[in-house]
């Protein structure tokens, strides 16, 4: 019979689900094991290959686990609110509600195509007023203990499109949604307090086992700086003074400049005092128009205007200082201003040397070179020209500077962070609802959490107003309320959340998707949580894995979620590389190079597909797509089937060489650990490649192949290609399912006794083929060797220069 994966695929993929067998049991006995992918955005482009690298990487481990008799918990949803959808209803005036519903039709479809074991009666939808009321709800509390506020700030505008835009939003200086040149503007927004858990997040990376790079990401993204905060005076004003935190008060002899942010609140303080005000101020607002990225570009000129008429008193030694405001320096980052010693800071350097400034050289090294009049020297080393702490080491400096001026009141010690209060609202339409309302007299209220969820109204045109707010603002039977506090007319909200909101919570809600009364409830967290082994993209391990890591860490402390759980939501976090186009480039639609998964599907089958993404290369390293390469695993699936039907014809096992058969045996034994191991560790290639050694030993020795090693191949199978697993496994006569078996054990001690055969070259070329254990060692393989009559002949009386071994396999003689 001829192998048909499509016809098998849909006939097992309706089995499993009539089965249940992907089903996690709250409660079970069984060992628990919470497995998470990152829930995808439902794209009216459907699934792509890099979604199904993740997915059937973990549906694997998966399949495994529950036949190592674990308890499995690995769901999927949709993290459907954002920017895409809403573009596509401005652009065809398709309701996003209806959009959203048949791409994740689409995209659900699709995921059963592949033969992934998720656990669909644990869907969750982040547009579903059922979820969001949750999202909705932990905002409340965010604000009720002071975590959310409203304040005004700069933001990205796009003036076409009349909409604040994230970062991320922003491509080269333009809106991602219509090209228009953004500017900067002053709006107010929502913010969150994620610097009050700045030093948690960092702290807590110690709990977890995530890859030491994402560790390093996620504390260079928060930016923890010690060191101190120094007072400049300024010459003439009393009351007036400039702080500036710096982690190097070692350097303070050497600063001979301040400069501040075009948003420091002092630049407007002294107007009247500065000689060039227009000037200033003509700075300043061409200053504010600019995008945060393009300001602290190291590539870009650093620009710069000289207050006049304004000078700063260097506390250590009383000189008078110039002060500059430049761009280059941020308002929201520290003080807002820095203090400049150009010889040990290059930025300072440059900036010097344009302005024609003082130089100053006040460290250096204890070996080597130090500042050379061309480039600042920005390592530690001793003091010079820094009077009476002249010879003292950096860091005993640093301490000294900062008790000498303490003294004085002039500095204390400081800790900064780069990392930023979040904001937390954007001024569209499809997102979650911000339950905050609006009164006269008692300020922002929340929504009483007996009337969420705040739902989205239907709306026809999902443009912004004018001004820039939400369209939602245009609804006024939606926006015009009473107060819940005094009754007094009030106004909702007009913001929505951004489409970070609903993804930092949804693995609690896999734990109890259906309670109407908790976001879940805390058995169900107490058994579930925390997550096991959560993979996804390098690309979400820094914003995505923070915000979620705090805001999990703020339920922690409110006890909505059981404190027995730990402070962090995910024990292990792993990620998997990128799948490219043939030739190594980026798959885009502009290239015409993108492979949908779903026509492969068509082509050459599921099973063929989750091998090949599989042996494309290693998890965790980006890959390029092969069309050979698939129809290789193609090939390899077929000989599977190919075989199964050759032993479906036998009565029963006949062996003819028992020395053949423990061969076999011995290689299964092999196989099992080898796969076992690779599994565990992600190694899916390895696995696959010793899945395909294996195939290659049975296949030369089929009438040495019992049905018992065959029915232990396909176990070993299932996980990676589990419908042709399930088929044969069914058409051989075998009691149950592939899917259901208990997973095999490897027997270590017939792995020890195997012998091999063991290859000796002299100059590359085979002189003798020696039997010997499997794990002799080098020095055992050598004196074996050169024993042997066949091999003295060609080594005798000459000088062995080099010796090549490669274990269980050869040694070679280089002379």
């Amino acid at each position: 019979m001829k192998y048909q994966p499509l016809k098998i695929e849909r006939k097992w993929q309706k089995i499993w689900e009539k089965k249940g067998f992907f089903k996690a049991k709250d409660f079970s006995k069984k060992e628990k094991l919470y497995l998470l992918v990152e829930f995808p955005y439902p794209s009216g482009s459907g699934l792509h290959v890099g979604h199904c690298r993740s997915y059937i990487g973990m549906d694997i481990l998966a399949r495994k686990k529950r036949m190592e008799g674990k308890n499995v918990l690995f769901p999927m949803g949709w993290d459907a609110f954002g920017l895409p959808t809403e573009n596509y209803a401005i652009k065809t005036g398709i309701p996003p509600q209806k959009a959203t519903k048949e791409n994740t039709q689409n995209f659900k479809k699709q995921e059963k195509m592949l033969g992934l074991s998720f656990d669909w009666s644990r869907e969750i939808n982040t547009t579903d007023p059922e979820y969001y009321k949750w999202t909705q709800w932990i905002f409340i509390q965010l604000f009720k203990h002071g975590l959310a506020y409203k304040a005004k700030m700069p933001v990205n505008w796009c003036p076409s499109c009349k909409i604040v835009l994230a970062n991320e939003e922003v491509i080269d200086g333009r809106c991602e949604r219509c090209g228009e040149k953004v500017i900067r503007k002053e709006k107010e927004q929502w913010l969150l307090r994620i610097t009050k858990y700045a030093d948690r997040l960092i702290k807590d990376l110690d709990l977890v086992d995530y890859p030491e790079k994402v560790k390093i990401l996620q504390k260079e993204w928060i930016g923890r700086s010690e060191g101190a905060e120094i007072e400049f005076k300024i010459k003439g004003m009393k009351n007036l003074s400039i702080k500036v935190f710096t982690t190097r008060p070692d350097t303070l002899f050497g600063a001979t400049y301040l400069v501040l942010a075009p948003e420091h609140p002092l630049i407007e303080k002294l107007k009247e005092k500065i000689k060039n005000q227009k000037e200033v101020e003509s700075y300043v607002e061409e200053a504010k128009n600019k995008l945060e990225r393009e300001r602290i570009s190291q590539e870009k000129e650093k620009t710069g205007v000289k207050l006049e008429g304004i000078l700063a008193i260097n506390p250590v030694n009383q000189k008078e200082i110039p002060i500059f405001v430049a761009d280059y320096v941020l308002g929201s980052y520290g003080t807002g201003a820095i203090m400049a010693v150009p010889a040990h800071d290059q930025r300072d350097f440059e900036f010097a040397q344009k302005h024609h400034l003082p130089i100053i050289e006040v460290i250096r090294p204890k070996q080597g070179k130090g500042f050379d009049g061309k480039k600042a020297y920005e390592g530690e080393g001793i003091l010079i020209n820094s009077q009476k702490f002249n010879g003292l080491e950096s860091q005993k400096a640093k301490e000294e500077i900062v008790k000498f001026l303490s003294k004085k009141g002039l500095a204390k010690k400081a800790v900064y962070y780069k990392l930023r209060d979040w904001i937390f609202s954007r001024q569209r339409y499809w997102g979650e609802p911000i339950p905050m309302i609006k009164c006269p007299k008692c300020g922002w209220v929340p929504v009483p959490e007996k009337d969420l969820p705040v739902k989205l109204p239907k709306i026809k045109e999902y443009r912004p107003t004018e001004k820039g707010d939400s369209p939602l603002a245009k609804v006024k039977s939606w926006v015009e309320v009473k107060c819940p506090k005094c009754g007094s007319k009030a106004q909702r909200e007009t913001d929505v959340m951004p489409n970070w909101a609903g993804s930092n919570w949804y693995y609690l809600r896999y734990c109890d998707p259906k309670n109407k009364k908790e976001l879940a409830s805390k058995r169900k967290l107490k058994y579930w949580m925390p997550v096991d082994w959560y993979n996804g993209g390098m690309e979400h391990t820094t914003l995505h894995l923070l915000y979620s890591r705090f805001i999990y860490k703020f339920l922690w402390d409110i006890g909505a979620v059981p404190k027995e759980i730990g402070p962090e939501p995910y024990k292990k976090r792993t990620s998997h590389g990128v799948v490219l186009a043939e030739g190594g480039e980026k798959m885009s639609k502009s290239k015409g190079n993108v492979v949908n998964p779903i026509e492969v599907v068509k082509e050459y089958g599921a099973d063929s597909l989750r091998v090949y993404e599989m042996f494309m290369g290693p998890f965790e390293q980006s890959v390029a797509w092969s069309q050979k390469g698939i129809k290789g695993a193609r090939n390899f699936l077929e000989r599977i089937w190919r075989l199964g039907e050759e032993l479906k014809k036998r009565k029963k096992s006949q062996i003819k060489d028992k020395e053949i058969e423990r061969k076999i045996e011995i290689a299964l034994n092999k196989t099992i650990k080898k796969v076992s191991l690779d599994i565990d560790q992600l190694k899916f290639n390895t696995a696959i490649s010793a899945l395909m050694e294996f195939l290659n030993l049975i296949s030369q020795n089929k009438e040495n192949l019992s049905l018992k090693v065959f029915q232990t191949f396909l176990k070993l199978l299932s996980p990676f290609a589990p419908h042709l697993a399930d088929e044969l496994w069914s058409q051989l006569g075998f009691r149950g399912y592939a899917s259901t078996q208990k997973w095999p054990s490897w027997d270590e001690e017939l792995i020890k006794e195997e012998k091999i055969l063991l290859i000796v070259q002299v100059n590359g070329k085979v002189r003798d083929k020696i039997e010997v254990e499997r794990e002799i060692s080098q020095k055992e393989a050598q004196e074996i060797a050169l024993a042997s009559e066949k091999v003295k002949k060609w080594v005798e009386g000459k000088k062995i220069k080099k010796v090549i071994f490669v274990p269980g396999k050869l040694i070679n003689f280089v002379i």
